[in-house]
């Protein structure tokens, strides 16, 4: 199969959505300036932004960062240590090497150093994946208040997108759905979230990480084995075979849907944790409630 684009040399990667196949050389163009559109579609960013990139280590989060200094923003990184033997310390340090070869920032939060606790360590009725989402969200959210960042970029790709709308249809948590945007606004004691990757594939930000030579973590962590959002991925990717382009109609219709769920989202009155001072629906937050006291911080 030929590249569309140069016309001449062998396509390395079909993508069926488009059905738009792409050479090695024509593709990293393409897939930033695919960014660009979706950044302004969605009005994800503005120049004059300070963004804080959550980095993990792996091609999603390292080929973001990448492709947002590529562009010309200044984007920063975040590596929240977990504190999983073995895969925190090969994580960090894929993303010190990315950090010197960006020339940017690179911020390390120790979850045992801040804390006394590592995500093992916690033994509560939360799934380990479901207290490390808590811990990665409160941490984002703090750091970026604490350093001046205005902004949170993350790496989830359409993958995670569509396997988390599907996990919340099965459910029909309706209101989580009014919680779930690929530009989370602004609000008091919180900053904004946004989503950069929402449109590409996971084969597509891994062509565009091994084309670019990123180097990621090829890893998965020892905590994921089992999650359901891969068996929610598994199935969508069985439909997407036989009919390319369901995923990218199935996330952008909820976009356009998004403000019906709105009015089913519980909007509780917040008020600051009377531990660390972050805004909560409760007394304490439910970071300070599983891993411990940090030091008092109003927003």
């Amino acid at each position: 199969m030929i590249c569309r684009k140069c016309k001449k040399r062998k396509a390395v990667i079909n993508i069926k959505a488009y059905r738009l196949p792409l050479c090695d050389e024509c593709y990293p163009g393409w897939f930033i300036e695919r960014t660009k559109k979706v950044i302004k579609e969605f009005s994800l960013l503005k120049k004059e932004d300070r963004i804080l990139t959550a980095v993990s280590g792996g091609k999603d989060s390292l080929s973001l960062w990448h492709t947002l200094c590529k562009i010309g923003y200044n984007a920063d990184g975040l590596y929240i240590h977990l504190g999983i033997e073995g895969y925190s310390e090969r994580s960090l340090e894929k993303c010190r090497i990315a950090s010197e070869k960006l020339n940017r920032r690179l911020i390390v939060y120790n979850l045992k150093e801040k804390t006394g606790k590592s995500i093992p360590e916690i033994k509560d009725l939360r799934s380990k994946c479901s207290t490390c989402g808590l811990a990665k969200r409160y941490i984002m959210n703090r750091t970026a208040l604490e350093e001046g960042y205005n902004v949170v970029a993350t790496g989830h790709n359409l993958d995670d997108e569509c396997a988390s709308l599907l996990s919340t249809a099965l459910r029909w948590d309706l209101g989580y759905f009014g919680r779930q945007d690929i530009n989370l606004p602004e609000m008091k004691g919180f900053v904004r979230k946004v989503k950069p990757f929402a449109f590409f594939s996971e084969k597509e930000v891994l062509t565009f990480a091994l084309l670019q030579r990123i180097d990621y973590l090829d890893e998965e962590c020892p905590y994921a084995e089992g999650a359901t959002s891969i068996l929610y991925k598994e199935v969508l990717n069985i439909i997407e075979n036989r009919s390319p382009g369901t995923k990218i109609r199935f996330y952008r219709e909820f976009l356009l849907k998004k403000k019906e769920f709105e009015k089913f989202r519980e909007l509780e009155e917040l008020r600051e944790c009377s531990i660390c001072g972050q805004l909560t629906t409760r007394e304490i937050c439910a970071f300070c409630k599983t891993f411990g006291k940090l030091e008092n911080r109003s927003y």
